[in-house]
């Protein structure tokens, strides 16, 4: 459409003709008519009540529901744990002193309880002398564990980030990844008797040139030569063949002399940890688990491979994207598939949808396509965050969400899940749901889990908090280095679902501050509630007893896959269970959170029923169905194996 010229609309100003003059008085009569029509509508609403509620305006009109009270005691020293986190700092301040470390949470000799292993950093090359390796800690079914690290043969240390579990061989024992700088380790669980380093058999040691070995005690601080720096990693099945595929979190690109060569000053001449957006992307992983435990990397073929152009045209440079701290397996649409969801640090989060690979032979082989922008997973409020943490459960009977814990004065992102469609949608529902004032968004968040600490049947939500910055006090007066993790009860209605926890009698060995990073919860003493075991970034752990009389009942699940059409491990399995009419569901998920991974046994809070409606099962392979499992009795744990007809 042509528009008037100047001179043609000063001589229309100095002589309007006729039909003009109806054209105008019919549109502002149109528009009169248009108001009226809509005003008459939105009162009419109003007078019938909203077919759509604001979140931002929802929160603050509910009123705080009582929070149960239950007790926290930490029993770190009582069961004999005296593990403590050693960064290496030697007043350099390089990037990944700020970030470790992790722990996962396993039975590592089939006696049905639950151990630990925590992950260890250590020295820098100058300063190798003394360095101390991870801990095993063996779960003795009395309140105390032993530390077996030496007698198992897991002591060697290396700068450790993460970890994760799964039965890679189906051999009915549990085998350990470990994350490290430069070195990355595959532990093969002998037989429930100790542990071999399989990394270099499994195909996944890291190339030389990557390696930590590469960093030479004279001189290691000039190297610029990218040394390979993953976080996060978990075991899932992402082509359902029965046996686990690993993928890996990578943070940035990273080398000692590149971390030096940027200038971060903290105030007057300190030098602060430098930021993740100083430095370039990297890439994540995807490794499929090919024969027995061995790995073939599958990165770009499966369409893990994520880049984006720098600049335009043919001579663009293409940049790799990712600066990854957290990821999680899970089924996103319900079409039996596992999906993956990866938190970004500052730049957009990723959502790897599962796909059939018309590529492969007869289209049976499966690929990763990544969708976070178009399906509203990658940003929150439009904005990329420093995402942490991540956690993925129910929320709500039917309803599930992705939780990613955020760095300081960020709300926590709560990715609300339109699972009707496939791909399925994300939007982020943190304000309404009570996620996003200042509790959950002041700390610098890194560890989350979902638990149902008091036996009710709805996840509550854990966020373990602790700054990166030893002198954050003097720039901030709002923060501290060591923070107070944070507690969220699931008051199970909307709005305002999370109701925060306080500080009070008999919990405060929860809430003690600490330089927070990884969290895993599980049931230490075998009294059927979910204890926590808390790590912190150079310094000592801690182990916190859920100590909770509300009088509620509970039935835990335990899965073991055939090792044949479903992995041994059960991950991916999804259990039902209907008590009072309601039914809520659970995954077998493997790691998640922040470099950790909690137990795989599923716990159902039942609160006061006594009795269980029914429970059914989903088994990890193609076609799977729900079957439907006995369950007689309340308070106690149900060990279900894969049958030939798939219970």
């Amino acid at each position: 459409m042509s528009h008037p010229n100047e001179n043609e609309q000063a001589g229309e100003a100095s002589g309007v003709k006729p039909w003009g003059m109806i054209i105008v008085v019919a549109v502002i009569f149109a528009l009169m008519i248009g108001f009226a029509v809509a005003w008459y509508v939105i009162s009419d609403k109003t007078k019938r009540g909203p077919t759509w509620i604001d979140p931002g305006k929802v929160e603050n009109k509910k009123a705080a529901q009582a929070v149960p009270e239950v007790a926290w005691t930490d029993v770190t020293a009582e069961a004999g744990i005296g593990f403590s986190h050693t960064t290496g700092a030697a007043g350099k301040k390089l990037l990944p002193e700020t970030m470790g470390s992790g722990v996962v949470v396993l039975d590592i000799d089939n006696d049905g309880r639950q151990d630990l292993f925590l992950v260890n950093s250590c020295p820098w090359p100058d300063h190798a002398g003394g360095a101390k390796g991870p801990a095993l800690m063996r779960n003795l079914g009395n309140g105390k564990f032993e530390d077996v690290t030496k007698a198992w043969g897991i002591d060697r240390a290396h700068y450790g980030m993460g970890v994760c579990a799964g039965d890679v061989d189906n051999d009915g024992f549990t085998d350990l990844f470990v994350t490290g700088i430069g070195d990355c380790r595959l532990y093969r669980n002998q037989g429930g008797k100790g542990f071999a380093d399989g990394t270099v058999v499994a195909g996944l040691a890291e190339p030389a040139a990557l390696a930590w070995s590469a960093l030479k005690a004279d001189g290691y601080l000039a190297h610029k030569d990218k040394v390979d720096f993953p976080s996060s990693a978990t075991f899932l099945d992402y082509d359902l063949d029965g046996q686990l595929d690993l993928f890996v979190c990578s943070y940035v690109s990273w080398a000692p002399g590149i971390d030096l060569g940027i200038a971060s000053t903290l105030t007057g001449d300190k030098r602060g940890y430098v930021s993740p957006r100083s430095f370039e992307g990297s890439q994540c992983r995807l490794f499929r688990n090919t024969e027995g435990g061995k790995f073939e990397d599958v990165t770009e073929k499966a369409g893990v491979k994520v880049v984006e152009n720098e600049g335009v045209g043919a001579k663009a440079r293409q940049r790799d994207v990712a600066k990854s701290l957290g990821v999680i397996a899970f089924d996103a649409d319900n079409d039996g598939w596992p999906d993956l969801m990866v938190a970004n640090d500052t730049v957009r989060n990723f959502f790897f949808h599962n796909e059939q690979d018309p590529a492969t032979a007869g289209g049976r082989g499966r690929k990763f396509v990544e969708m976070g922008l178009p399906q509203g997973a990658a940003y929150a409020e439009g904005q990329a965050r420093a995402g942490m943490g991540i956690e993925y459960g129910e929320y709500l009977p039917g309803k599930t969400a992705v939780f990613v814990a955020n760095f300081a004065n960020e709300p926590v992102t709560f990715l609300a899940i339109d699972n009707k469609s496939s791909p399925p949608r994300f939007a982020d529902r943190a304000l309404a749901v009570g996620l996003a004032g200042p509790g959950p968004r002041v700390p610098m968040k890194f560890g989350a889990s979902l638990l149902d600490f008091d036996l009710d049947g709805r996840l509550d939500l854990l966020l373990c908090n602790g700054h990166l910055e030893p002198d954050i006090g003097l720039v901030q007066a709002s923060q501290a280095f060591p923070q107070a993790p944070k507690l969220f009860w699931n008051t199970g209605t909307q709005p305002r679902v999370f109701e925060g926890v306080e500080e009070g009698k008999g919990n405060a060995g929860l809430f003690k501050p600490m330089v927070g990073r990884g969290s895993a919860a599980f049931d230490c003493d075998g009294d059927g509630d979910l204890d926590l075991v808390l790590t912190a970034n150079g310094g000592p752990c801690r182990l916190v007893r859920n100590d909770q009389k509300l009088g509620h009942h509970f039935v835990r699940v335990v899965l073991e896959g055939d090792g044949k059409r479903a992995n041994r491990s059960a991950l991916g399995a999804v259990v039902r269970l209907s008590v009072g009419g309601v039914v809520h569901e659970r995954t077998v998920t493997g790691a998640r959170g922040y470099l950790s991974q909690p137990e795989l046994a599923l716990t159902f809070g039942l609160g006061k029923a006594n009795a269980v409606d029914w429970m059914e099962v989903k088994w990890p392979y193609p076609g799977a169905k729900f079957e439907r499992v006995a369950v007689e009795g309340v308070d106690k744990t149900l060990v279900v194996k894969q049958g030939p007809g798939g219970v």
